[in-house]
Order: C-alpha cells, then structure tokens, then sequence
C-alpha cells in the first residue's frame, strides 16, 4: 500500500488499545476523587476528535460530558471548572501552544488534569497530572477516549456494553489493515478521478460528524489547499444544500448508528442533484471481531483509516505533500 509502514500502525494502534488497564485504574481513581464533570479539551483535529465522545456520553449518562476548544477555555472559561473536574487533553506531538496553555488555566481551578500523548517528554505529558503515553506518532485518539468515557459511564451503571468493548478493541491491529488493503483500490481511484478537483462537499453525521470537520479542515484545507464545505447530514436541508450543482464533488462519511438515516437522507438527495457522489461506509468492511454494536463506535477510527489511503494518493497524484504547510507552525500568530 502507498506511503503505508503496516509494522508502525499495528505497534501504534496496538499501543493506545494497551493504555486499557491504566485507564480504568485512572477512571477508578477519578470517581474515588469525587469527579462529577468531564472537559474534553483539543484544538483543530483533537477538539473534533472529541465530539463522538461528548455524543456518546449525552445519550447514555447524566455525567456532564463536553468538548471544549482549548484557545476559547481560556479567554472565556467554563461555568464546569473546578475541583471536581477532569480535563483531558490529546496532542500527537504533544506541544501545541494552544493546548499547553488550556492545561495552565485549567489547573487554577483545581481541575484533574489527564493527557494522551505519543511523546513522553512532553509540555503536553509532563505538565498533567496523569499522562499515558502511546507509542510516538499514534493516530487517532478514539481508542483512549473510547476507553475512558466508555470506563467512566460503566462504573455509573450507565453502560453496559464497555467490557465487550474493550475485549474487542484487540482485534483493532488487524481489523484496520484489513480496511486500509480492502479500501486501497477505491482511494486510488478517487485520487485519479478527483486530481484537478479544487473543491468539495462533505456530509457526515452522528459520531462521523467529527470526522468529517477533521477530513474537510485538517486533510482536504490543511494538507492540500483545497477549498471545502462541511455540513453535519442532519443540517444540510437547512442552507448549504443550495451549494450543490450538477458537478458539485461531494464525499459522504456513513456510519452505522442509529443516525444513519439522516445520512441516508442527505446521500439520497445529493445523488440527485450531483453527479459525482463518493459514499465510504463502514459497513463495507468486514471488521473480523467486533460486534454490531461496537462497529458503530469505532466507526471513526474505520474511516480514519480508510481516507488514510485517500490521503496518499491525493498527495500522489497532486503532487502535494501532506507535510507540507504555507502558514501552520510556520509564521508566528
């Protein structure tokens, strides 16, 4: 597969799914403490990677759960903050400023202060009160944060399914190189088919809603320039709809939770106005050992990996390096 080190991936995701023993020692620890609020805190691709889990605890627990951008926590705080709050915080390098800065103000207030991160050594690692530490460069995040909303609302008696969640999050290694091989024919030839497309539409839902800010933002804007248009499937009736015209490139992230219908709400009426519609649906993959009720919740990390390979073609044939920014980490802002 292009551009893709199978020994890393596995040793990555193999990694964050080995936190498990640690994280429920932590959450233990948590709920001992008296916690009573979850702050899930990111900037960019961390702050959306948080939102399935923000989701997922609003519709099963009363434990306030919530994503919070880590620049605008600090000028403009949360009514949440205090002794009783946990703060969670991701960063693959574990230094960017923003984040780093939302743990300094968060600590004022007394908050518990969690990180998960690839570089031990760390601002991000070393300036929590709880660090766990991946393998460098693990991507995504939804393996812990599966992990510890899914601990946290267990011990609530408010999920039920979280033994057999975790016990099936060991066949991840392998379930996801068998998603990156299966989807490679179909990235390549989206990439090919979409080499001079200077613009998308991109429509997801439910916990890919997420995923689809992040693909649009930080792959599609980020890594490539390429102009996009986001929308959550169960808005796209109510303006941005009125983007689509016959050529319109529109992608479409379907899941299989119980919001799908408004995806297929939204793919139905795209398919009728454009005539280039891509669909990349989880239940295309086989995803050997996961149940039905657990392919729902790592529907993210199958569609992480899966536009992985997208990813790279992109790169291939527009000759643009993923690597490569104009402004990001670049110029001083």
């Amino acid at each position: 597969m292009l551009g893709f080190d199978e020994t890393a991936f596995r040793t990555q995701t193999a990694s964050a799914v080995a936190l498990r023993p640690q994280i429920e020692e932590l959450v233990d620890q948590l709920l001992a403490q008296g916690i009573d609020n979850v702050l899930l805190v990111g900037a960019g691709g961390t702050y959306s990677q948080m939102w399935p889990y923000e989701l997922f605890a609003r519709e099963r627990s009363t434990l306030p759960v919530r994503a919070a951008i880590a620049a605008e926590l600090v000028v403009a705080g949360d009514a949440l903050l205090g002794e009783r709050t946990a703060a969670v915080f991701t960063s693959v390098t574990g230094t960017t400023e923003d984040v780093v800065r939302a743990i300094e103000y968060v600590k004022q207030f007394g908050a518990t202060t969690i990180s998960f991160t690839g570089q031990a050594g760390s601002p991000i690692a070393t300036g929590v009160d709880h660090a766990l530490v991946s393998e460098p460069k693990t991507w995504p995040f939804d393996m812990q944060l599966l992990l510890l909303i899914g601990r946290l609302l267990e011990r609530r008696g408010e999920f039920d399914g979280y033994t057999s969640l975790a016990d099936e999050l060991v066949n991840l290694p392998d379930a996801l190189v068998a998603a990156a091989e299966q989807a490679e024919p179909q990235a390549a030839a989206f990439a090919e088919a979409h080499k001079d497309t200077d613009y998308y539409f991109l429509i997801g839902g439910g916990p890919l809603w997420s995923f689809t800010y992040l693909y649009s933002m930080c792959i599609l804007e980020e890594m490539q320039w390429l102009r996009t248009t986001r929308v959550h499937s169960a808005e796209f009736f109510h303006g941005s709809l009125e983007l689509l015209e016959e050529d319109t490139s529109v992608i479409i992230f379907q899941g299989e939770d119980r919001t799908r219908p408004l995806t297929d709400r939204a793919e139905a009426f795209a398919k009728r106005i454009s005539k280039d519609v891509s669909v990349f649906d989880t239940r295309d993959y086989a995803l050997e050992g996961f149940s039905p009720e657990n392919r729902a919740l790592i529907a993210p990390i199958v569609l992480d990996t899966v536009m992985g390979r997208v990813s790279k073609h992109l790169e291939r044939v527009r000759e643009h390096s993923l690597d490569l920014r104009r402004y990001y980490r670049v110029m001083d802002y």
